[in-house]
Parts: C-alpha cells; structure tokens; sequence
C-alpha cells in the first residue's frame, strides 16, 4: 500500500528541517572558533616604491665622455639612468679608476668587453666578453654588476640561457615598444623609445597616464655621443622638465626596477589575503582594496 502524498511531504519537509539545523549548528560552531564561512575577496595590487604607480628609467650605451653631460641633466631633474660600458675600449672614454665618481647615483652596467657583434662570436667567447668586462667594472665601482646591453643590438637564444649563469639579470635590446608596459621576458626587454623616437610625444602620454589599476614604465634609451652629432642636447632637456620631479613617479635605475620586481614576486600571502610575508630585505608596496601598505622586508604584514 502506497503512502499518501501528504505523508512523504512531511517526511521529505522533516529531513529538511533537520538538514538545516544541523547546518546551521555546525557552521555557527566553526564562526565561534574564528573561521570564516563567507568573505569578500579582496583587491591586491603591487605598487611601485611609495605606492606609486608610474616608473622612469633612463639606458645609455657606449660610456664614452658626453655621458657626463648627460648624467648632470638627469640629476638636475631627479631622474636615474643606467650606462652599459665597454671596459676594454679607452678612446674618448673614463679611466677606469674614475668611473665610481662620474656615474655615482646610477647604475653601471655591461657592455661586453669591446663591442662584437655577439651573435657570431663562439659562445665561449660571448662568455669571456661578458665576464672580464663584468670584473673590469666591478672593480672600479664596488658593487654586483648584473645587466647587460647586447652590443649592435646582437643575441640570439644560446646566449639568453647563458646570461643567468653569469650573474646577468637582464639585458636590453634596441627598438621602441611605443608602450609602458612592464618587461615581459627581462633578458629581451625592449625599451619605450630611443630618445630620437617620439620622445617629447610618448612623454607627455606618460605624464597624463592616471589609472592607478595599472603599473606604467617609460623607459628611454640612446646614446649620449648622439646629442653632440645631432645638436639634440636641448631634445634630452625639455624631457627632463617633463617628466622630471613627479610626484606619481618613480625613478630608477634598470636593476633596481628588475629587483624590485623580482621581491613583488617572492611574497608569501595568506590564503585569505589578510596578512602577507616579505623574504626579502627590501620593502614592496601593495594597494588592499584601495589603500597603500608597505609590507616590510622580513615582516609579516597584515593587510
């Protein structure tokens, strides 16, 4: 004899009302010992230094002499540069012994030894370019010297794989991105512009950029020896007056741009985001649902 309709309904609508209680009972135990059942997701956003979120930096190649001029240009302004040299070619170039002095406050960085055009040379060889000339600077300023400018613009993918087993960390090629966007692949990183490429225009693009869910980069390269054979030096100044002295801006050299970068990545969150680890000894900047907070070099942060 079947059940009536009726029947099962209460049967069915019983089971359901003790489903629920237990739910409610379990649940409402594991609120009491502090876990969270439902919580907003939230926005992290990593920061330049300070939380910005605009980046300047500056490559020159070559460190023949005008690069003085040069550099005396970006401190008036408070932008830092970078400056790939050839420690084996002397004419028209810095002693050794003063290179500390003349690029102070920026980064000093390989060139291969003389010059070659890499791409052809036997690895071996591309190797040798590279470290004597890595030794040959690190003497003179004091410090790691981890980037790299493929001299004549010359690489190939052997030499990629070889860059970081010789303590290189990246290494520009030539061309203009006409973008902000941030390095892709560091030991192919493509710049903005060469500084007799849309300069003043893609700057003034740079200066009105203002969407802060966004990371921008301008990044300019050359060489300083250019300004003297194009009577250009006024060309490098009105970008400075430009872009120089901003407050949403950070300036930087190329290698503290990929080390920051680089400590962004290795922080440890929590699963819920509310708190995160720092392994690193610098600080990183995050943005938490619209506030600026700086997580500490080996700290835990809660955000």
């Amino acid at each position: 004899m079947r059940k009536s309709t009726t029947s099962t309904s209460r049967i069915k609508n019983k089971y359901k009302a003790e489903r629920e209680a237990f739910a409610a009972s379990l649940f409402g135990g594991l609120k009491r010992r502090g876990f969270a059942m439902e919580k907003k997701l939230r926005n992290i956003y990593k920061c330049f230094p300070g939380g910005k979120h605009k980046a300047l930096t500056m490559s020159y190649d070559d460190g023949l002499m005008e690069d003085a001029r040069l550099i005396s240009i970006f401190n008036e302004y408070g932008i830092k540069g970078t400056f790939h040299l050839n420690s084996g070619l002397h004419e028209n170039r810095f002693p050794l012994d003063e290179i500390a002095e003349i690029y102070a406050g920026h980064e000093v960085a390989c060139h291969t030894l003389t010059h070659p055009t890499i791409e052809r040379c036997p690895i071996e060889q591309v190797a040798k370019q590279i470290l004597l000339d890595r030794e040959n600077l690190e003497k003179a300023v004091g410090y790691p010297v981890r980037g790299l400018s493929y001299p004549n613009g010359s690489y190939s993918q052997q030499i990629k794989a070889l860059l970081p087993l010789l303590g290189i960390r990246y290494s520009r090629v030539v061309g203009s991105s006409e973008n902000f966007s941030l390095p892709k692949d560091p030991y192919e990183w493509k710049a903005t512009c060469h500084h007799g490429h849309r300069l003043i225009e893609l700057g003034e693009q740079f200066c009105g950029l203002y969407k802060r869910q966004y990371l921008y980069l301008m990044y300019v390269w050359g060489h300083s020896y250019e300004f003297s054979r194009d009577n250009s030096w006024g060309l490098i100044e009105d970008f400075c007056k430009l872009a120089g002295k901003k407050e949403d801006t950070w300036y930087a050299t190329n290698i503290e741009i990929m080390d920051y970068l680089d400590a962004c990545d290795a922080l440890h969150y929590s699963a819920d985001g509310t708190f995160v680890f720092n392994p690193s000894f610098r600080s990183v900047w995050l943005e938490v649902d619209g506030k600026i907070i700086e997580a500490k070099g080996g700290e835990k942060t809660e955000l």
